[in-house]
């Protein structure tokens, strides 16, 4: 595939500005335990539930390493095309915040876990490849509640601890559009190897997103500012454009653009500044002395890769293949690892082509206009099978499935039963449907004359009044075959 450059421009009073834009992703690890404690990291429990000494830095706890979340980060990096580091170090980042009770985050600064690595995107216009930096594991810290109490802030503690992975990307995105899909990519691949669950409405999916302006044709990076904790993809989109187009009218205004942090209000659509923004020196990092730095085996990882299950872009090139669909179609079925595992079941004793047809119209019309995922589709995989068999075999004619398909959808019925029950079978029998199209040619042996006179549009009038005849359940095909003969 063609690698096709795209940028996304914004039109000045001055000039033409080109956006840049880098992500640091913070994806929680999927692990029923903390990075260096045995609490559990279930989502919605009680407040300071989920607490142990350690993650409270109580005076004389020492962290350990959790090593499935070691291996966890692991195989995120080989699903990205990393380089995976034998020798990493955990480091202390240093601030104070009243959710952080030891003063610091045990985190990964100059020896990350993982290396550069790259996603590849599938956009309009061409596929685009995302550089990635790194990817450092570190621990969450708890969160702050302002407005549970009218006179104090209040502190949970539950995420205190839990392990994250921190995706940092290289600056080449550069549209909000790009942004979109490289998250639904990241997310995407982290779900086909169980890495992390990418939920953001629960926080275990966020973002940090760094935007900067310069002008086309500058080769120089303009100065950045990073929009803090961003935790819904259409969010990022809207925080880029306005902080794009901020950036640009003080550019041009003459004024300069302060590196700072800043938060995105989303009632109002615009970010504001939260502080400066720190360099790395400002957190004064040093190795944690609590811990050994990670030494890996080489058999680790390549077991580990053994381990890796076939990724979205090697099942959509496998599916182009195997099952004759189109790159779009291909894009689409192995979007979530869900979606591709319900197509596969539903191909194994049906039409590929068909059923491709039946799943991304027909399917997804009724998971979006119910707001449902695949996991909770209405119509089983094994049903929508074998009402797409009935189809393809002549059985049912594609309007009367449509119909099966909607009733299948009330506790997800047999279609085969639903079609017997109500007498939906189609007319096949090629003398019984000559009867009813002779009936309905002497019926109407006005029209026979103007149709042969050259008015062809006709067919179709014809063709209604053999399905009225029928009560839809005639044959579409043999009704055309049979006309065409007639009419001759």
């Amino acid at each position: 595939m063609t690698e096709i450059k795209f940028d996304y421009f914004i039109n000045g009073e001055k000039e033409k500005w080109e956006v840049i834009i880098g992500l640091e992703v913070h994806a929680q690890v999927l692990s029923k335990s903390k990075l260096f404690s045995s609490s559990p990291t279930k989502f919605g429990a009680e407040p300071n539930t989920q607490v142990s000494l350690v993650d409270s830095a109580f005076p004389g706890m020492l962290p350990v390493i959790n090593q499935f979340c070691v291996e966890q980060s692991i195989k995120t990096g080989l699903g990205l095309n990393a380089k995976i580091n034998l020798n990493s170090v955990f480091d202390r980042k240093n601030y104070f915040y009243a959710d952080l009770p030891q003063g610091y985050q045990i985190s990964q600064y100059k020896n990350p876990i993982v290396g550069e690595g790259e996603v590849v995107l599938d956009m309009p216009y061409g596929t685009k490849k995302v550089g990635i930096e790194r990817l450092h594991l570190e621990q969450d810290a708890g969160k702050s509640i302002h407005d549970m109490d009218p006179d104090n802030s209040l502190v949970d503690l539950n995420r205190s601890g839990i392990a994250l992975m921190e995706i940092v990307s290289k600056p080449d995105l550069r549209s909000p559009e790009e942004v979109n899909s490289y998250i639904k990519k990241l997310r995407s691949i982290m779900r086909y190897i169980g890495t992390c669950d990418g939920n953001m409405q629960e926080g275990s999916l966020r973002a940090d997103v760094n935007v900067s302006v310069r002008k086309v044709g500058d080769k120089k990076f303009g100065t950045r500012c990073e929009i803090k904790n961003v935790n819904s993809i259409k969010f990022m989109q809207m925080a880029i454009e306005h902080e794009a187009r901020r950036q640009v009218e003080l550019l041009e205004s003459g004024k300069k653009i302060d590196q700072e942090t800043r938060l995105f209000d989303t009632k109002k659509n615009v970010t504001r500044s939260m502080r400066s923004k720190e360099d790395a020196h400002d957190y004064r990092y040093f190795p944690d002395p609590d811990l050994l730095p990670l030494h890996l085996d080489i058999n680790l990882i390549d077991k580990l890769k053994k381990e890796l299950p076939e990724l979205p872009d090697q099942k959509k090139e496998r599916f182009i293949k195997e099952h004759n669909l189109s790159s779009y179609e291909a894009n689409i079925l192995v979007s979530e690892k869900e979606i591709s595992e319900y197509y596969e079941e539903v191909v194994k004793k049906c039409d590929k082509k068909l059923a491709t047809n039946w799943i991304i119209v027909e399917l997804f019309a009724v998971l979006n206009k119910k707001n449902l995922s695949i996991s909770q589709s209405p119509v089983s995989a094994k049903n929508l099978s074998a009402l797409i068999k009935m189809i393809s075999s002549g059985k049912i004619s594609g309007k009367i499935a449509k119909g099966v398909f909607e009733k299948m959808q009330i506790d997800d019925k047999d279609p085969i039963q639903i079609v017997e029950k109500e007498g939906l079978t189609q007319q096949s029998d090629p003398k019984e449907l000559e009867k009813i199209v002779v009936k309905v040619l002497s019926k109407n042996k006005d029209k026979v004359t103007q149709y042969k006179s050259g008015k062809e549009k006709l067919f179709g009038y014809f063709v209604g009044e053999v399905m009225k005849l029928s009560k839809g359940k005639a044959n579409p095909q043999l009704i055309n075959q049979i006309l065409k003969n007639k009419l001759k």
